[in-house]
């Protein structure tokens, strides 16, 4: 994994696992607007049980700490926008302009590039770069004066949803389902030599990059049943990897050669240029399953899990406790094993995992299985489940748990 998961799924698990991780080693930092991010987080914190608030506000700090410690560290690349997320420095994205609105970019001093098509999800995005003496959130609201009829966004950063647990260990995983699966698309970092995957294409610089969370994540929908498996690489050598635009280009490509699975251990803010592809997507017919990250109970909302039918994922530990740490969606369908479990890593070692990242991949496997056998592989899915908490869905564990023993052993 090249960069710890932050904002949405930041955990202490995800810093030891990261080559950037061990550059985030620096103190913390006051971030101008902090307060923005904090209040309506001890909002949330003061709704929850006593017994979970003091680990949520424990998360909520240390999110910000390290968010902080990103920023300033990669001050030439990432900055934050309006609403306090990192982004790529610079730039915005721009949908739906007009000829005469990119004119009317233009007088106000931004450069306009050429209007680009999002490959198999018909989508129009452009790229604007930001006047040099502007700030990022400088843009965001003079466009948002100036210009109010534009769907403007800075370009999200989207981080990984877990990280390594444990030393590396020789060997290689030992559970594995072979059953039929239709392919299967794996949006992260690129995957080691002993993956087994179809294809793989970057969408970032430096991309495709081998790296640990890319990897764990493909060798789990390995042990769920995929047996086809597609790699977008959004990261490579990329600071500012993990974008929006990326995600967005690596479904339409992803789309186009035919995966019917998507799964995103991923999490970030709502994005206008993420949420229309995604519905893009879906229109297409593609199952898209998303991880609802580490930062605990009082978290923001993830995304994508939280779009309009995607599968949100949470996990468990070994005795199906939920993860303490699992954030949430503004929906939950089904909880995997996130803790206590095993996947393989870059180098085809076997390691020790833990969070969401790594109960998505399970679930996206079941559900690749599932749709290769049946038209309605949600209701396959569902009486596959086993019912956790109260009877019936609810929000810790939603329909229940899939997977519940995929790579529980070394």
């Amino acid at each position: 994994m090249r960069r710890p998961q932050l904002v949405i799924c930041v955990c202490a698990m995800g810093l030891a696992a990261s080559p950037v991780a061990a550059q985030l080693a620096l103190p913390s930092l006051p971030l101008p607007g902090a307060g923005q991010i904090l209040d309506p987080v001890e909002r949330q914190i003061e709704a929850l049980p006593q017994n979970l608030a003091r680990t949520a506000d424990r998360m909520a700090r240390q999110r910000l700490a390290t968010l902080s410690k990103l920023v300033r560290r990669n001050r030439d690349s990432i900055e934050l926008d309006v609403a306090n997320n990192p982004a790529r420095k610079g730039e915005l994205l721009v949908l739906d302009a007009s000829p005469a609105d990119c004119i009317e970019l233009k007088a106000l001093g931004f450069a306009v590039n050429v209007p680009e098509s999002i490959g198999g999800l018909g989508i129009e995005v452009i790229t604007v770069t930001v006047p040099k003496a502007m700030t990022l959130v400088q843009a965001q609201r003079l466009l948002m004066q100036r210009m109010p009829q534009l769907t403007v966004s800075a370009d999200t950063l989207n981080f990984a949803a877990g990280g390594t647990a444990s030393a590396a260990t020789s060997g290689a995983a030992a559970i594995a389902r072979s059953t039929a699966s239709v392919p299967v698309g794996m949006i992260d970092g690129a995957v080691g030599p002993t993956i087994r995957i179809a294809g793989t294409k970057g969408f970032a610089s430096g991309a495709p990059l081998a790296n640990n969370h890319g990897s764990e994540v493909a060798s789990l929908l390995h042990v769920a049943g995929a047996s086809t498996i597609y790699v977008a690489d959004v990261y490579g050598s990329d600071p500012a990897g993990g974008n929006a635009l990326a995600i967005a280009r690596a479904l339409g490509w992803l789309t186009n050669i035919g995966s019917k699975v998507i799964s995103i251990s991923l999490v970030g803010p709502e994005n206008p240029l993420l949420s229309r592809a995604v519905a893009a997507a879906q229109a297409k017919g593609i199952i898209f399953v998303a991880a609802v990250g580490n930062d605990g109970p009082a978290a923001p909302p993830a995304f994508p899990a939280s779009y309009p039918g995607v599968i949100a994922v949470t996990g468990v530990d070994g005795h199906d406790r939920a993860l303490i740490e699992a954030g949430h969606a503004l929906h939950l369908d089904y909880a995997a094993p996130g803790a206590d479990m095993f996947a393989v890593n870059a180098a085809g070692q076997t390691i020790k995992v833990r969070g969401t990242s790594f109960a998505t991949p399970l679930v996206a496997g079941r559900a690749a299985a599932a749709l290769a056998h049946t038209a309605d592989w949600r209701s396959a899915l569902n009486h596959e489940a086993r019912d956790l908490g109260p009877r019936g869905a609810d929000p810790t564990y939603g329909h229940g748990l899939l997977c519940g023993s995929c790579a529980r052993k070394k």
